[in-house]
């Protein structure tokens, strides 16, 4: 499903070399903002690949340059992140064909570098994420003229309402609705197809065998503990329960990511060979909201 970037060789190659980084930066992120050093070092070693799917060297630079044991707390990339970026990086390039000027907002993004990644030199990209996540961001990836950040939380009403409505945005939600409450998801959800008639919104979910692992408690290595993810979902079920919260879904699409390569690619396919078994993967949501 995901293929890599149809360049030649050497300038794939070229594309992948990163600048000098800068003085390395010590993170104190802990908790749930910690994930964004977990999704940064799965797309950094995919996009180090000579056969990776994704060309990130921002993602390189930036995790070059911060003082973390990244290993040591997530062993081993398998490049799912990168397969979940690489798939919403299409959606975006797709989106701004129609709407080169349009506004992308991302919701808790942390140091994804996924504007850098689908620029078309005339978008606009706005990052909402808490105060921290956003002070670590401004040194790697500062804002500009197209590219701003608000320090604040998701549920604060000012990010919403300052921005005018209309079919010329896309909302990004990645990798943050499973933190959250069902309730809150619901609320959140709700809210932002409330206010943004026309628009169009990606997020990821993930099964709900997964969300039960981490509230019982699970490691992904010996030093690093998954924080709780309480809301998690079967692909089959998201469909009804979205039209359930909201009668404004003008079209909805449940889309796979998949690992890219190895064993965990192989159990991956072997569970999608199976209709009793493909429901509990993680999965993508596409959706537009009806134009009022």
């Amino acid at each position: 499903m995901l293929t890599p970037p149809s360049i030649r060789q050497e300038d794939l190659r070229a594309r992948r070399r990163t600048a000098p980084a800068p003085a390395t930066v010590k993170s104190t992120l802990v908790g749930v903002s910690e994930t964004m050093l977990w999704t940064l070092y799965d797309r950094a070693c995919e996009a180090r690949r000579d056969d990776g799917i994704l060309v990130d060297p921002d993602s390189v630079r930036i995790c070059d340059a911060i003082d973390y044991d990244f290993i040591g707390h997530f062993g081993e990339p398998i490049g799912a992140f990168a397969a979940r970026a690489a798939e919403i990086d299409q959606l975006l390039k797709r989106w701004l064909k129609r709407h080169p000027d349009g506004l992308i907002v991302s919701l808790g993004e942390g140091l994804e570098t996924q504007a850098r990644r689908v620029d078309n030199g005339r978008m606009r990209w706005l990052t909402v994420d808490l105060p921290d996540a956003i002070e670590l961001r401004e040194q790697f990836l500062p804002s500009s003229r197209r590219f701003n950040h608000i320090a604040a939380s998701v549920f604060e009403p000012a990010w919403i309402n300052g921005i005018e409505s209309g079919p010329d945005v896309f909302i990004v939600v990645q990798g943050l609705f499973m933190y959250l409450e069902p309730e809150t998801v619901k609320r959140l959800f709700i809210q932002v197809v409330k206010h943004f008639p026309g628009a169009e919104i990606a997020f990821d979910v993930i099964p709900r065998w997964f969300s039960q692992l981490t509230l019982w408690g699970i490691n992904q290595t010996q030093s690093y503990r998954l924080p709780p993810m309480p809301w998690g979902i079967n692909s089959d079920e998201i469909a009804a329960l979205l039209h359930s919260w909201s009668l404004d879904i003008a079209a909805l699409s449940v889309l796979e990511y998949r690992i890219p390569r190895g064993w965990p690619k192989v159990t991956e396919d072997l569970f999608r060979m199976n209709p009793l078994t493909r429901r509990h993967l993680p999965c993508l949501v596409h959706m537009k909201v009806r134009q009022q």
